[in-house]
């Protein structure tokens, strides 16, 4: 059990005991309890029992419960409160919006039990009539029921290609199977999966079926599932699954097709193709058979197409003029930006973060704690940010050439100002924009706060542009054209925001942002030094939007970074009407 897990599981009985209106102070110990699990940076799992409490600062009561979840999968308090709890109305407990004072209110006035109960009584306009709930929760709650019900059966990237990558590992043992590789959704490089999918070339198909239906954790579907193609879902997630049992002789044809959209696969790969010559990738496949996808894409006449970009999305237009872009690398990052410390809500300090990032071999960090409006992530008022800066002052003397840019997440406020007055405003060396408050407004307001952001002299990069929680919370609604269009005028910097519950900016408006000239950094968004590791993610949702290593902003060395900010900052002059707008 990872720690992950024991975060999920004490969290939920802090839930459940609210929802049951126990002891207030219980509560608050096991949300205690779930902030102490979130400040490990190490497997709680691996450590002796007994050594629990001084290794992890738990209680030596929350430590037991730790040691008894560990070695049985629960632990008194939590099997207690499953007991009494109906398993729909735990369930409602993973709605977006809802806490557990509403649902208990939704369960005991109402007797709710499930999603589709409380679906149905939201829409016969039951929910509205409740004290404390009215016609706009009503309205939320129907929305996020919609959301949670389109997200079902879905994975982020990080987990699917984690599943893909395990059954590829298991599939690869087996007797007769020559090769095994992933395709589909997560070789394309999604971030959401419906199908984790996998090509496999075999001799003995039936004993790769003997193996997938006896396999823990996926369950067949006998009536989708066919000699060269098993089919079924994974048990925990719903997540659908496909193994395309292929003849070695014909596996590159068949991991071609299966790894690219159909728009790429129909669409005409010459302006003028010759009578009795193959007009699509498709119609290639089915002529010849071709020992690796390189030959067929040169067979084509065309530039060899990366996986990620196999959408449909113009690729084969620059492919055929061998114009396709040379596409970022992991390798190309030199420094990580937007990170937190904990001056805010991270779980490392400043010196931890900067240390680990540069034993992993890079040259700069950006720290960017949350500003004072966050109060939430415990946002640093102006005399925490001067005595950060002057840690940084001193660690930036101590790890040179290793650098430390002074940044700040600046909330956007409701009218778009930014927080914090000019005169704190400027002590930093950049300043992240982002929006994490009044997330309901319309697209016309939403994007015209925004835009008032990026208009902001004082404003170097727009962080996550949506504020989305994929799986999770739609996205803020912006008109994305406007928002890049006014990043190029005024040279703002857009994030394509790492951590796989965002990947934000979307990869589909990559493409527009690089036309118009603006930069993109890759920025993981980190609060823990595991964090820095979601730049990868980053990485390839801008590879599947065409980006390049030169229109990223964080592949500049730190002596280019440093005279970027510089720059930036002897060109502002704060208008006076911003000067009257900002917040102190």
């Amino acid at each position: 059990m990872d720690n992950r897990a024991l975060i999920r599981a004490f969290r939920l009985t802090a839930q459940l005991l609210e929802l049951h209106e126990e002891n207030p102070f219980k509560i608050r110990a096991y949300e205690g309890t779930v902030n102490a699990l979130e400040q490990l940076s190490v497997p709680v799992a691996d450590m002796e029992r007994h050594g629990l409490p001084d290794r992890t600062g738990l209680s030596k009561t929350a430590a037991a419960k730790v040691a008894e979840m560990l070695d049985t999968g629960s632990f008194e308090e939590l099997t207690r409160l499953l007991s009494i709890t109906p398993p729909g109305v735990i369930e409602l407990l993973s709605i977006k919006g809802i806490g557990p004072k509403k649902i208990r209110a939704l369960w005991k006035e109402l007797g709710i039990e499930s999603p589709e109960q409380l679906r149905q009584a939201a829409e016969n306009d039951e929910v509205s009539k409740l004290k404390g709930f009215g016609k706009k929760t009503q309205d939320s709650i129907l929305a996020a029921l919609e959301f949670t019900s389109q997200s079902q059966g879905k994975l982020l990237y990080p987990q699917a290609e984690e599943l893909a990558e395990d059954l590829a590992r298991r599939v690869r043992e087996v007797a007769g199977v020559e090769q095994a590789a992933v395709a589909g959704e997560v070789r394309r490089r999604l971030e959401t999966v419906e199908t984790v999918l996998l090509v496999v070339a075999t001799t003995q198909p039936a004993q790769v079926h003997e193996l997938l239906d006896q396999l823990e954790g996926i369950t067949p579907d006998a009536r989708r599932s066919g000699p060269f193609a098993w089919r079924g879902t994974a048990t925990t997630s719903g997540v659908k699954v496909e193994i395309i049992l292929a003849t070695p002789a014909s596996f590159t044809n068949q991991l071609l097709l299966h790894s690219a959209a159909e728009p790429h696969l129909s669409g005409a790969i010459a302006e003028d193709a010759r009578p009795g010559q193959p007009a699509t990738l498709r119609q290639w496949l089915k002529r010849e058979r071709f020992s690796t996808e390189q030959d067929l894409y040169q067979r084509a006449g065309l530039q060899y197409v990366e996986p990620e970009l196999r959408e449909g999305l113009g690729e084969l237009a620059l492919a055929r003029e061998n114009k396709l872009p040379t596409l970022l690398t992991d390798a190309d990052l030199r420094g990580s930006l937007h990170n937190h410390s904990t001056y805010s809500d991270g779980s490392h300090s400043l010196r931890e973060m900067a240390t680990f990032l540069r034993d992993q071999g890079y040259e700069y960090l950006g720290i960017c704690d949350h500003s004072q409006a966050a109060h939430y992530a415990n946002g640093l008022q102006p005399e925490r940010v001067r005595q950060q800066q002057r840690e940084i002052d001193e660690l930036n003397q101590e790890l040179a050439p290793f650098r430390i840019f002074k940044g700040i997440e600046s909330d956007i406020l409701s009218d778009g100002s930014l927080d914090y007055t000019p005169s704190v405003l400027e002590t930093f060396d950049f300043i992240v924009a982002s929006v994490h408050s009044n997330l309901k407004m319309d697209e016309r307001k939403a994007t015209a706060r925004v835009l008032r952001a990026i208009e902001n002299p004082y404003t170097t990069m727009l962080g996550h542009p949506t504020g989305r929680l994929l799986l999770r919370r739609e996205g803020y609604p912006l008109d994305h054209k406007a928002v890049i269009d006014a990043c190029a005028q005024h040279k703002v910097i857009i994030e394509i925001n790492a951590n796989p519950w965002r990947l934000d900016l979307d990869w589909r408006w990559v493409h527009y942002a690089l036309d118009k000239g603006v930069q993109l950094s890759i920025n993981p968004d980190a609060h823990h030094t595991n964090g820095y590791a979601d730049m990868r993610y980053g990485v390839l949702m801008g590879r599947k939007g065409g980006l390049t290593k030169e229109m990223t902003f964080n592949t500049k060395s730190a002596e280019e970074v440093a005279a970027y900010f510089a720059q930036r900052k002897a060109g502002i002059k704060a208008p006076l009407e911003f000067k009257d707008s900002l917040f102190g």
